[in-house]
């Protein structure tokens, strides 16, 4: 059941509550960002957004002809060192904006006529933007909500989310706890993502789509790194075994080494094609058929 703008504004509140103590993604930072204070993501209690607008880049049906309202919120959970946004998550770059202004940007990108409004980066803001999009709601708004995260929230903080989010989308990053730890600062990742996937794929199921946009549902990013790094082979198993193979799973080839990453001789190259291809091959055996790049 969809939720209404009041119901929203309520688990906006126990949500915001939350950050006394911030415990909102898997890192329990127990800072109290309420007075300010600052966790792992970089930032206090203040909505903060580097840019927003139409994005054709994304998953085709996600994007359908009009594209899809993205939202880049500034800050980030992860500190991963081969961010390509990482003026955006790491150094904070973007504006302070107001509950009702963020509710605007919401109406603009409706306007426009986006299929939905797709919230980049959202985990750490999670109770300010679900104010601006109850507000947002209250006046009219009936778009797919987007989730487009890194997947290291914590459960509770998902379990708030059932009946606001259409559309789940987390880029699984590692299936090796080790490896987020050394390049992304996110001890216990491939741990807690599973329970992650489990709770979103409870909430809203396989992705639909209808007429060529999605609607509802779990669709799944993995990027694949140079030398193993993200232990692909350990995502896909888990997806096959525990979430299923109808899932929508877009395999990324586009790695490139940015931000810190030439420092470090595991990241410091492009993947290969043998490399990409390997994991679409271990997709494809698993039955995980469903998706983007594996149509490609």
């Amino acid at each position: 059941m969809r939720l209404t703008a009041a119901m929203i504004a309520d688990r906006a509140a126990r949500l915001e509550k939350v950050l006394s103590l911030c415990t909102l993604c898997h890192h329990r930072c127990l800072v109290d960002r309420r007075k300010g204070e600052v966790g792992r993501c970089g930032l206090g209690n203040r909505i903060k957004v580097a840019n927003f607008g139409p994005h054709f880049g994304e998953e085709r049906p996600l994007v359908g002809r009009r594209g899809s309202g993205t939202v880049f919120f500034s800050g980030c959970n992860l500190a991963c060192l081969f961010c390509q946004n990482y003026d955006i998550s790491q150094l904070q770059q973007g504006e302070e904006l107001k509950t009702e202004d963020l509710a605007a940007i919401f109406f603009s990108l409706a306007q426009y006529g986006c299929h939905n409004i797709n919230l980049v980066t959202p985990t750490h803001q999670a109770p300010q933007l679900l104010f601006s999009l109850a507000m947002a709601r209250d006046q009219g708004l009936d778009l797919p909500v987007v989730w487009n995260c890194g997947g290291y929230e914590s459960v509770e903080s998902l379990q708030e989310l059932e009946g606001i989010v259409d559309i789940y989308m987390p880029d699984v990053k590692y299936g090796d706890d080790r490896a987020a730890t050394q390049y992304s600062d996110a001890p216990q990742y491939f741990t807690n993502i599973k329970a992650v996937l489990q709770e979103m794929h409870r909430q809203v199921g396989d992705l639909v789509i209808e007429n060529g946009v999605a609607q509802r549902g779990l669709l799944i990013r993995h990027l694949v790194l140079p030398n193993q790094v993200a232990a692909s082979q350990n995502v896909l198993q888990f997806i096959a075994a525990k979430i299923g193979c109808s899932t929508y799973i877009n395999i990324m080839s586009q790695y490139c080494p940015s931000y810190r990453a030439k420092r470090c001789p595991q990241l410091a190259r492009p993947i290969t094609i043998a490399e990409y291809t390997e994991v679409v091959a271990i997709a494809n055996a698993l039955g995980l058929r469903r998706g983007l790049s594996l149509l490609s």
